[in-house]
């Protein structure tokens, strides 16, 4: 590019001739043509110079530094690509946790639902049958209670009659006489009152 830049300006200036005759009619010392040849020397010399200290020291600096750039560039870009990748794979990962740890918590759930079930059930049923036996202890001491008690009831009555005619009459009075007038009334009342 610069040698394209050197090479325009002394083109430019042949194309100029025209003009610097006309310039140096004006008063102008560096359009004499007499000069040129030393101007074009100073100017190839400096545009040289120029150009060999560009393209040896500058542009190389500054390709380099470019280099160096689009290098840094690519790597991060690799890098962020890695760290892209690295990232779903992590998510994908997250998703699995949460996924099995859902269908663990699930499954833990069935599990104790179903044995609290199971000892909520067998719990019932040895409730239920600690009531059997005793609705059939109640029944049995009712029956019992059933039997004794025209016993214990015709005894109660045998006594109170007793005690009672023994303070009415002032004597004592037979027992069997009492027990048997008792008995009779009890099977008279005893088919009402028991069943029998």
């Amino acid at each position: 590019m610069i040698k394209k830049i050197f090479f325009q300006s002394i083109f430019f200036n042949f194309f100029l001739v025209k003009e610097v005759f006309a310039a140096e009619t004006g008063g102008m010392p560096q359009l004499n043509p007499e000069f040129w040849i030393s101007q074009i020397f100073w100017l190839t010399l400096t545009f040289g110079i120029l150009y060999i200290f560009l393209s040896k020291l500058i542009l190389p600096k500054i390709s380099a530094n470019l280099e160096l750039r689009k290098s840094q560039i690519q790597e991060n870009i690799e890098a962020a690509e890695k760290q892209r990748e690295n990232s779903e794979e992590k998510l994908k990962e997250y998703d699995d946790i949460v996924s099995k740890s859902k269908l663990k918590a699930k499954n833990i759930f069935m599990e104790a639902r179903e044995k609290v079930i199971k000892d909520i059930n067998s719990k019932k049923e040895d409730l239920e049958k600690q009531i059997d036996e005793e609705i059939k202890k109640v029944e049995k001491e009712i029956e019992l209670l059933k039997k004794s008690a025209p016993e214990k009831i015709n005894k109660i009555a045998i006594e109170t009659s007793s005690e009672l005619l023994k303070k009415l009459i002032g004597a004592d009075v037979n027992n069997s006489s009492i027990s048997a007038i008792v008995d009779d009334l009890s099977k008279k009342n005893g088919d009402k009152y028991y069943g029998n």
